[in-house]
């Protein structure tokens, strides 16, 4: 959960870095997301279905970010996608606190 919600965070960094112009933030913040993800990919805990998940999700912000957009994902839709990791994470600490 935390690994996915970290991602998403640069995610949305990189989303309002293009929105403002700021490319050069936005390609480093997707970097980040991208070295993340690659991270988390090759951590032996996911298998199976989870790790196709974050598989696909990678290749959905690829697209969004720097390709045509064929799956017609928006920033909206990612962000949704993203902060369900990050409200899970934040539930699950804040109940082992």
């Amino acid at each position: 959960m935390d690994q996915l919600g970290n991602i998403g965070t640069e995610v949305a960094r990189s989303v309002r870095a293009r929105r403002s112009g700021n490319d050069a933030r936005a390609w480093n913040a997707l970097v980040r997301a991208l070295e993340l993800f690659d991270l988390t990919i090759a951590d032996g805990r996911w298998r199976g279905p989870k790790r196709r998940e974050i598989c696909r999700a990678r290749e959905v912000v690829c697209d969004f970010m720097a390709g045509d957009n064929e799956y017609q994902s928006s920033a909206e839709s990612l962000d949704r996608y993203f902060l369900a990791f990050a409200m899970a994470a934040r539930n699950r600490s804040s109940s082992s606190s």
